[in-house]
């Protein structure tokens, strides 16, 4: 008899029994379900069980928060069940059959990104320390950086460019990369996809953005523009759905002897040369146009009001699914502009979420299951990951999740008055401070303590007042 037996045994009698069970699986902190009829699930019964931290409902999956021991209990799950887990990414698939359009829009752009974001961080961390080495002058009087009184550090700052370069200028290459991965098509097309939009050949996206003359195919009746898409994400994403459409097309209709043959090349000249011709202007102009909204809208007289409203929903946009758009926003920003004044504001969402949950944490420091729950998910929420505090404590109470949003907001609305600006997309929570330019440092630094205080006070005031004695 397993540790978590008799618990496993009541979860499968609360989540309806085996009979509505799709699919289950389990991923670092929670088991994830697809249920055939969600309404089935008694969500008070699993939340009293002892091995239970909470529960939540996203993306078409039941969700419920084990803890660290999860494999454990999903070990324990499986016997007692009788029920075979399959993978996370079939799991996603049977919860799309629960998923309006727009949810499965959403999932599958996030399922894209996915993939490329610890990359992103890493390129993001990569670039916030070469700005500290090479453009805060903090030696000889305040007049010289780092770089500039030390052929080591001058020397490493070159170097890590070769990183940041990889990341960000050959981001197509990893996008249409996903896209192939995730569509279930040759992910060698849609590699070399990804390279003829960044090619050497080309003219760099930066050298097109300042003005430099462009190079061109000549065929005579027509001439193409040799332009590269360094940083692009939106072309990359259109160009590379048009190479898996391309070849799911050729493997149906083309008799398998000459497949091999046949499939590669009928997906993957078209896709480049519509890319080229067709997709990668369109793309360039419609990325343009939502970094341009967005910074204007950032930088206007009412950008306090942007940032106050973004500030505010974007934990509720966590629950919907739409916070993964933001992701491509941030990375269009960072092309266009250098940097990347939202995803600061992300960090401080995150950090104000787990601000609610140290309050709490203060307020039921008599509750020893309510600190088993409270302690780790207050500490992953500093590191970026906020789901265990939203749907382990901080919905569960409510209050304190509108105590973390007033502070996001206030913070956020800090941040964007002092025109803080992120290198790119970081680590979220409290080390979000490495992917700042130097220069906004203090000012993010303010805008922390900001989504810290707020938070804490609003969320220990109220819950004073509307916590029952028996929840402390």
């Amino acid at each position: 008899m397993g540790k978590f037996t008799q618990d496993a045994k009541q979860l499968l009698e609360f989540v309806g029994g085996k009979d509505n069970i799709k699919a289950v699986t389990h991923c670092v902190t929670r088991m994830r379900f697809v249920l055939v009829d969600p309404k089935k699930a008694d969500i008070k019964g699993i939340e009293a069980l002892g091995s239970v931290k909470g529960t939540f409902t996203q993306s078409g999956q039941f969700q419920v928060i084990i803890g660290n021991a999860v494999a454990d209990f999903y070990n324990d799950f499986a016997e007692e069940s009788g029920i075979k887990g399959v993978s996370k990414s079939e799991v996603k698939q049977e919860a799309k059959g629960n998923m309006n359009l727009l949810q499965r829009a959403i999932a599958n752009l996030a399922e894209i990104f996915v993939p490329l974001i610890p990359a992103i961080v890493v390129g993001g961390l990569i670039l916030g320390f070469r700005n500290v080495i090479g453009d805060i002058k903090l030696l000889e009087d305040g007049t010289k950086a780092l770089t500039e009184v030390s052929v080591f550090w001058a020397g490493m700052h070159h170097f890590l460019w070769l990183i940041g370069e990889a990341v960000f200028h050959f981001l197509p290459v990893g996008v249409t990369w996903s896209i192939s991965r995730k569509m279930g098509t040759s992910e060698i097309l849609g590699i070399v996809l990804g390279i003829t939009l960044v090619s050497p050949q080309l003219l760099n996206a930066y050298g097109v953005a300042g003005g430099a003359d462009i190079p061109f195919w000549d065929f005579g009746f027509v001439q193409i523009n040799m332009i590269g898409y360094q940083a692009q994400v939106i072309p990359a994403m259109m160009a590379g759905f048009v190479l898996v459409y391309l070849e799911k097309f050729w493997r149906k209709v083309t008799p398998e002897y000459v497949m091999m043959i046949v499939v590669p090349f009928m997906s993957l000249l078209p896709a480049v040369i519509v890319a080229h011709v067709v997709l990668g202007p369109i793309g360039w102009a419609i990325g343009s146009w939502i970094s341009n909204v967005v910074y204007a809208g950032l930088t206007s007289v009412v950008g306090w009001l942007f940032a106050s409203i973004f500030g505010f929903l974007y934990a509720p946009l966590v629950i919907t699914g739409l916070h993964h758009m933001t992701n491509a926003i941030d990375i269009q920003l960072t092309a266009d502009f250098g940097g990347t004044m939202l995803w600061p504001m992300i960090a401080l969402s995150n950090i104000a979420q787990g601000s609610a949950v140290m309050a709490m944490i203060f307020l039921q420091k008599n509750n020893e299951r309510a600190q088993q729950v409270s302690i780790p998910a207050a500490i992953s929420c500093y590191l970026g990951v906020t789901e265990p505090a939203m749907y382990g404590v901080n919905l569960k109470y409510l209050f304190p999740f509108i105590g973390a949003i007033i502070g996001s907001a206030l913070a956020g609305t800090y941040s964007v008055a002092m025109s803080v600006m992120a290198n790119s997309i970081g680590v979220g929570g409290l080390p979000g401070f490495l992917s700042i330019q130097p220069q906004h440092m203090l000012n993010f630094v303010v805008a922390m303590l900001i989504a810290i205080i707020v938070p804490f006070a609003i969320t220990y005031v109220v819950g004073q007042k509307k916590l029952p004695a028996e929840e402390r």
